[in-house]
């Protein structure tokens, strides 16, 4: 009878076997005092010397497997939930209530292959052989561990951390990440929404359950998926400042600073769902939703008396005649235009301009960041938003890159200090040489892989090793002009071990200029190449003193080509100063013939908006990010210059007379 209760229990275990197994928290004694005091009375008497169910090998079996659970349809299933019949069914129920009632400690894991005997024998004292029958089971390969304290100990601290999540983590701080990821308004969001959206459905299931059996049998049916252990990792920072009431910006940028790249700028604000309610009701109130679509102006849409030149061939129903357009492709030869004169903005507008009939402007590479664009409202009857009495603001280029550039932030390279070196080699996969960038200072010390940071703020933060299948770039960026002492700084390429490669590129940027350098030739194996030498002194800024052959590149960027002179078609203040206003600072631009920005662009920026809007700021950041002016080949685009940052424009006049000036701001 009793074989047939121990087969029971062990093909019980087997077909546990196929899920995952658990402990409760019963103990040994508990275990066995529950298991012999079962038995009905007269029902485990005393044999020989002992009860006739009080054998080691049942009890080494209890011990190791008795408090072993399993979890089927989130409920607890125990190796004792068995039919047998007769006082065994009494033991068997008060076994299982007893493990079902207790909470899961940890997974179960065992470091023998088997558990008990099913048999043995004893010769009794007539000379015959007792067979006696005992529980026993094998362990599965999957629950079979010999250094199961180490394997034990991470999955407790998994579950550990997936707990506190459940419970310290709000599930609205998990509605509010999604809703961020869903607006890009995260580094990388989209790599971290499965696990947020998982554990927020878990957050959610976990926090209807009422009991701690409940509580407990869900986080360990759990504790395997992929949201486990999100309370540990960088999202789940940002989810735990959330939900201790951190401000929702000072948590995203908390958040970057742990993941993004050191020069990484993220291109709006965060905002969560409530912010967008709040903001659409104040958008309907005031009835400016037409106001948010926005678009590049033409010259038509501006009035004559806020255009403080025009050239002949502004007006739409103009074209270029045939010898301009010849002309435009005339390239003046590059010169200096140091010693040309020099005239204020202002005595520019007020004695120059007003006899002028047309003009060109110098397009030099440090204009770049100057490019801007004049935006208008789609719908010219719709409400102003902004500050000043006209729906026209504008907008500068911010997306300026060229190629080592970008391949030097790509790599996570700083590209925007006041002294940058860098490198790039194996363009086309056939140099995978271990080139190094050197900047030997005038203080005597030499930033390189051996010594990557400098009391100058020099910093070597791109190394490469093995360039394999990859451009190779390599960076060395000077931050803080206060930190450099004068002197000559020389910039030197290294060949740190050569494998048959040979050549290299090189820039060299400073004051807004990018020299550019190229080395074809093979460097021995430890040899030097010096790049150049930039003097630095706080009288003249910044001098190439020596270097290899270079030049200042050209760029063909909005339609027009940097270190060329391009015709002018007006020049007009930024709105913020047409009529009567004169709201905030004052700029100057100089719309461009054929100038064109080739990508959707912002419309708005909440400096420009209402203060009626104040409190909706961020929102007003994402919807300008996502309400971008379509692309469009009718503009008013050129480049424009702030009245309170020092610039300088060379500009060609002709008019009652015909002068080159360099225009200072």
């Amino acid at each position: 009878m009793f074989k047939n209760f121990a087969d029971a229990v062990r093909a019980k275990f087997d077909s546990m076997t196929a899920g995952e197994l658990y402990v409760v928290d019963v103990s040994k004694e508990q275990m066995w005092d529950m298991y012999m005091n079962s038995f009905p009375a007269g029902t485990n008497d005393i044999y020989k010397e002992r009860r006739e169910y009080e054998c080691n090998c049942c009890k080494q079996f209890i011990n190791r497997v008795g408090n072993v659970v399993a979890i089927v349809d989130g409920k607890l299933v125990s190796v004792w939930d068995v039919e047998v019949e007769g006082y065994y069914d009494i033991v068997t129920k008060a076994m299982a209530e007893l493990m079902k009632s207790a909470k899961i400690r940890t997974k179960f894991l065992h470091n023998e292959r088997t558990v008990g005997v099913a048999t043995n024998t004893q010769l009794q004292d007539d000379g015959t052989v007792k067979t006696w029958n005992h529980f026993s089971c094998a362990i599965p390969k999957k629950f079979f561990n010999t250094d199961r304290a180490t394997v034990l100990s991470g999955v407790d601290s998994t579950k550990h951390v997936f707990e506190r999540g459940l419970v310290e983590l709000t599930a609205e701080s998990a509605e509010i990440v999604l809703d961020l990821i869903l607006q890009n308004s995260i580094y990388k969001g989209a790599e971290f929404k499965d696990g947020v959206a998982s554990f927020l459905k878990m957050k959610q299931e976990y926090s209807k359950l009422t009991t701690e059996q409940e509580k407990s049998v869900y986080v360990w049916s759990n504790v395997s998926t992929a949201g486990a252990r999100i309370r540990n990792t960088a999202i789940g920072s940002l989810l735990t400042d959330i939900s201790e009431g951190v401000e929702l910006t000072k948590a995203v940028a908390s958040f970057e600073s742990k993941v993004a790249p050191a020069n990484y700028k993220r291109s709006s604000a965060p905002i969560s769902k409530g912010m967008i309610d709040n903001a659409m009701k104040t958008i309907a109130e005031l009835e400016i939703e037409p106001s948010l679509a926005r678009r590049f102006a033409r010259i038509d849409d501006i009035s004559v008396n806020n255009v403080l030149f025009a050239d002949r061939s502004v007006s739409p129903l103009m074209k270029d005649s045939l010898s301009n357009l010849l002309m435009s492709e005339v390239k003046e030869p590059k010169k200096s235009y140091t010693d040309v004169e020099e005239i204020s903005i202002e005595d520019f507008l007020t004695n120059v301009l007003p006899t002028t009939t047309s003009m060109e402007v110098l397009m030099k590479n440090t204009h770049q960041s100057n490019l801007m664009s004049i935006i208008a409202p789609q719908d010219a009857t719709s409400k102003n938003i902004l500050k000043w009495g006209n729906n026209f603001s504008w907008g500068y280029n911010g997306n300026v890159t060229d190629s080592m550039r970008e391949n030097v932030k790509k790599a996570g390279g700083n590209v925007d200090g006041v002294l940058r070196f860098s490198i790039q080699w194996n363009d086309k996969k056939d140099n995978n040489n271990d080139l190094d960038a050197h900047a030997h200072e005038p203080n005597g010390n030499r930033i390189y892989f051996g010594n990557l940071r400098s009391s100058t703020s020099g910093t070597l933060d791109v190394d490469i090793r093995m360039p394999g299948d990859k451009v190779a770039v390599e960076n060395i960026i000077y931050t803080n002009l206060s930190k450099m002492p004068e002197g000559d700084y020389k910039f030197i390429v290294n060949n740190f071990a050569d494998r048959g490669g040979k050549g290299f590129s090189a820039e060299i940027e400073f004051d807004g200029k990018i020299l550019s350098f190229s080395h074809d030739a093979k460097i021995r194996n430890g040899g030097d190449v010096e790049v150049a030498v930039v003097n630095y002194s706080k009288k003249n800024g910044f001098t190439l003193v020596k270097s290899l052959s270079h030049s200042e590149s050209s760029k063909l960027i909005w339609g027009v080509e940097t270190e060329q002179f391009h015709k002018v078609t007006s020049v007009m203040l930024s709105p913020n100063h047409w009529d009567d206003n004169k709201e905030g600072n004052k700029h100057y631009f100089f719309i461009l013939n054929k100038c064109l920005n080739p990508d959707e662009t912002r419309g708005l920026y909440n400096e420009f908006l209402d203060n009626r809007l104040n409190d909706h700021r961020k929102v007003f950041e994402v919807l300008a990010d996502k309400m971008k002016c379509p692309k469009s080949t009718e503009q008013l685009s050129g480049v424009g210059f702030s009245s309170t940052v020092r610039n300088e424009l060379i500009c060609k006049v002709n008019g009652s007379f015909t002068r080159t000036l360099k225009i200072k701001f």
